[in-house]
Parts: structure tokens; C-alpha cells; sequence
């Protein structure tokens, strides 16, 4: 079986802003559970390390460019999965986020950090860094970890601050190089820097070409992965088509459509453990697809704790997510007092956008009773709203995969969702044929724009307020798996077809 290096900026549960801690997480051990030898990669962040003190050192890199010399530290994940942690304390000790600092502000120094860690995940991948672990396969993920990828093509070339290497040893090194895959959580971030960053990562001028890692005269993370992956993955195959074509391509369509055979869209799993409403700890009442008179239960302890009236004639709207232009909260913020009015009951968890947030804030003024709006990130309210909202709302622009979907239907709370990327995939919308062959999961919805969502939740509480119909949608999601299973499967037939196809 193959060796896989997994190189993340981030990873649940020490890690996570967002769906790509959940996949670090989850794939790595689906893939060990399938036997594949694999070890995670990721920053040592402040929490990182506090979650991993008795972490030996296992190497060292010496400085290159502008990027310090750091310990590579042997940990292990809750998860079982051996994790590599790059201690780096001037780029990755500090208070804040992965990527931003308190005030919400890209950290200025991310073109090194992030750097750091690609150059590491290459050293370890093709330079024998640690001798009783060489990989097979480098699974890179997201900006964070694009120029991996490039550092693997133009190792050997005199890179600045490394030697150069002698031609048959640069031939040697081409030909023992690991298979790259790349997957793309989301394009729209692309981990731009100005091109002067270049020099201080390292690498030779030659990479900064249309044909390598510029792209409008800045150096972009994001191209490096996409320009020299041996494979390039996304997170469901409707982002994988999406994304060859403008708007959704972020101007890398065209790269992407010449790279188009070797593009592929595997959708995520879940993490069907923590998110199963049998066992869940979080919730009020545990309940399944053949005890779905529980749920009720868990509709009165969310009205409960967010303050909504105690009232199970009406609908319970639930929205989970970052309050961001791509979610289409600014389509729900439109709509929500339309919905409230319908009547139904609101209940918003989400942080982002400030002035939506204020604006989400005086509409639950307005209804008292009927909208509330929680602001963080809260885990266990999470649950509780997948468990105890009737719908659950995901307006999205667009969406490379999500996992709200998959978690609702799971939960019995079917998502009315705009038909876009991993939502088209695995939500098959309610209409009568779908709900007479047992297939309906959902409502889906195309437009983007407030009257569409509108009109999608009134077809969904027209539903709701038929109890037959109703409890056999519900029925048809939580019979469903979205476990990783699967999808682990095919990223393991991936790395197989990579190592046998000639280079």
C-alpha cells in the first residue's frame, strides 16, 4: 500500500476555522482504516503545541531564504493518525488565528509561514528528511500548501539558500519524486503575495512565470498546486466542473480546462461518528430514523435556550455558517423577515461579516420570539440547531462541497439549499417523483436572490405541514451515508493509478 504525506494548514479538533480541519481530520484516518501507511503534516501553532508536549523531535531544517530553520516534532492525533508538527516558534507562536490576527487581518508574514511549510512537506516528501518514512504521495491541500508542489519541480535547480544539486543527482531526485495530488477546498482563496516574496522563499526567478506561480504580477500559492500536481482534486464533482469555467474559475479556468484530465471531483464525507443523532452528547433527546418522535424534543430545548417561543405549530429555520458573501447570508438577512412572517422561527449561529451580523441582530429585535442570532463558533449549539430546527437553510452562492447538508439529512432536518457544487451532488430536491420513489432528501432552489430561497422554504414548510410526506423525507436523508468510507476509497484508487502511470 502506498505512503501518504497529508500536508494541512489546519486540523480538527487541535486546529480548525472551517471544512478543511474537518477533512484533515477525517481522511487521514479513513485512509490508515484502509491500511495506507499516513502521516498529517500541519503548523505548530500555539494550540498545536499545547495539545502535543510530550512531541519528540524527529528532524531539523536549516534555514533557507527568509524562512528560520524549525523542528519537525512526532505527534499523534485523537484520531490515531501519526501527525509531523513544524515547530517554528518566531512564525507560528503567536495569539490569533491560522491565518489572521485579532483584528481580523491577514498575518504579514504569511507568504513565509505558509512557505515554511510547504518547503517542509517537500523535504520530507523527496529529501529522505526522516528515514524510516518515505512517501509515495504528497496530498497537499488549499493555498496553505500549493507551493509544495513547486518546490518538488524545481528541486535540484540551485534553489537560494540550498545548494545545487549535481545533474545525476538531480536526475536521481526526478525520478525517486513522490506523485503530488492537490485538492482545492476552495479556489477563491489563492494565497497571493506581492512577487518580491520570492527571493525569500527560496526559489529560483524562473518560477516567477505566466507558465509557474505568477499570476497578474503576483506569486499565487494557489496556481503552484494546480500548475505542477500530478493530480488535481476538489471536494465534490460538481465544483470540479464549475471551476473550469468563469465566474466560479477566480481566473484560473483556463489552466484549469488545460489541466482538465487530470482534474477530479471526489465529494467529502462526514465525520459519521461525532455527527450522529443516536449518540450525539450534545443534544437534548437522542433519536434515530425509527424513533423520530425525539427530535420533537429537541426542537423545544433550542426554542428553550435561544429564547424562541415555545410554539411547535410553527417551522424552526435553522442557518450554521460563516457569515460571508459566498454563504448568501446577505440573501437570508433579505429574507429572513418574509420567513418570520410566514409565520416561522429563525435560530442564526454564525460569526464573519460584522454588519451583517448587526443587521441579523436588529431583525431578531424585531421579532422577538420568532428570530434569534448566536454569534461564534459553538459546537454544541451546532448540534442542537441540525437537531432540533425543522429545516436547515444554505443559500450559498456557490459551495465546493459543505457538510451542513450532509450533517442535516443525517439529522432528519432537510436542507433547502441552492443547487450549487457539493449541494447538486448530494441533495436530491423534493419534487413529487423524487418523494414517490423515495429518493427526496431536500429542496433545491437555482436563482441567487432572496425571492428563490423565499419561494424554496414556503414549497418545504408546504411539505412540513404533511406529516406522511414529511416523515419519509426525513426518513430517505437519514438512511444515507455520507461517512468517508467511499470517498477515502477513491482517493486510495487515485494514489494507485498515480504510481502506476508513467510519470
Amino acid at each position: 500500500m502506498p505512503r501518504i504525506l497529508f500536508a494541512a494548514s489546519e486540523c480538527a479538533p487541535w486546529v480548525k476555522t472551517g471544512g478543511l480541519g474537518d477533512v484533515a481530520e477525517a481522511l487521514p484516518a479513513a485512509l490508515a482504516h484502509l491500511g495506507l501507511e499516513i502521516r498529517t503534516l500541519l503548523p505548530g501553532y500555539r494550540e498545536v503545541l499545547a495539545a502535543t508536549r510530550a512531541a519528540a523531535e524527529l528532524a531539523r531544517l536549516e534555514p533557507c531564504g527568509e524562512m528560520p530553520g524549525a523542528r519537525l516534532l512526532a505527534a499523534r492525533l485523537p484520531s490515531g493518525v501519526s501527525a509531523l508538527v513544524l515547530d517554528a516558534p518566531a512564525l507560528y507562536d503567536r495569539e490569533g488565528g491560522p491565518y489572521l490576527d485579532a483584528h481580523d487581518l491577514d498575518w504579514p508574514d504569511n507568504a513565509l509561514r505558509f512557505g515554511l511549510l510547504c518547503r517542509a512537506a517537500a523535504r520530507i516528501a523527496a529529501a529522505g528528511l526522516l528515514p524510516d518514512f518515505r512517501p509515495d504521495v504528497l496530498h497537499i491541500n488549499d493555498w496553505q500548501t500549493g507551493l509544495a508542489a513547486a518546490y518538488l519541480h524545481y528541486a535540484g535547480a540551485g534553489t537560494q539558500g540550498e545548494p545545487a544539486a549535481s545533474p545525476g543527482a538531480a536526475a536521481r531526485s526526478t525520478a525517486a519524486r513522490p506523485r503530488v495530488v492537490f485538492t482545492v477546498h476552495n479556489l477563491a482563496f489563492q494565497g497571493l503575495f506581492p512577487a518580491q516574496a520570492l527571493p525569500g522563499l527560496g526559489l529560483p526567478q524562473e518560477a516567477l512565470s505566466p507558465q509557474a506561480l505568477e499570476f497578474h504580477g503576483r506569486l499565487s500559492f494557489m496556481k503552484a498546486g494546480l500548475q505542477f500536481a500530478d493530480a488535481i482534486t476538489t471536494v465534490s464533482p460538481g465544483y470540479a466542473a464549475e471551476i473550469r469555467s468563469e465566474p466560479l474559475g477566480c481566473g484560473l479556468a483556463g489552466l484549469l480546462e488545460q489541466r482538465a484530465s487530470r482534474l477530479y471531483g471526489i465529494l467529502n464525507g462526514i465525520d459519521d461518528v461525532t455527527w450522529n443523532p443516536a449518540t450525539d452528547p450534545h443534544i437534548a433527546a437522542r433519536y434515530d430514523r425509527d424513533r423520530l418522535e425525539a427530535k420533537a424534543r429537541n426542537k423545544e430545548a433550542l426554542q428553550a435556550r435561544l429564547g424562541l417561543a415555545a410554539d411547535p405549530t410553527l417551522p424552526l429555520l435553522g442557518f450554521v455558517g460563516r457569515l460571508a458573501w459566498q454563504k448568501g447570508i446577505d440573501l437570508l438577512v433579505e429574507a429572513a423577515p418574509r420567513l418570520a412572517a410566514l409565520p416561522a422561527q429563525l435560530a442564526v449561529l454564525g460569526s464573519g461579516d460584522r454588519e451583517i451580523e448587526i443587521e441579523l441582530r436588529a431583525i431578531a429585535a424585531r421579532w422577538p420570539g420568532r428570530v434569534a442570532v448566536a454569534h461564534g463558533l459553538d459546537e454544541a449549539l451546532a448540534h442542537q440547531i441540525e437537531a432540533g430546527a425543522d429545516l436547515f437553510l444554505m443559500p450559498s452562492r456557490y459551495e465546493p462541497c459543505g457538510l451542513n447538508q450532509m450533517y442535516s439529512q443525517r439529522y432528519g432536518t432537510p436542507p433547502v439549499a441552492r443547487a450549487t457544487g457539493g449541494h447538486a451532488d448530494n441533495i436530491v430536491d423534493c419534487t413529487p417523483e423524487a418523494l414517490r420513489s423515495g429518493s427526496a432528501t431536500g429542496f433545491l432552489f437555482q436563482e441567487i436572490s432572496a425571492e428563490a430561497l423565499f419561494a424554496a422554504v414556503e414549497r418545504a414548510c408546504a411539505a412540513w405541514r404533511d406529516p406522511a410526506a414529511w416523515r419519509a423525507l426525513q426518513r430517505n436523508g437519514m438512511a444515507r451515508d455520507f461517512g468517508w468510507s467511499a470517498s477515502a476509497a477513491r482517493y486510495a484508487r487515485l494514489y494507485e493509478e498515480l504510481l502506476r502511470a508513467p510519470r
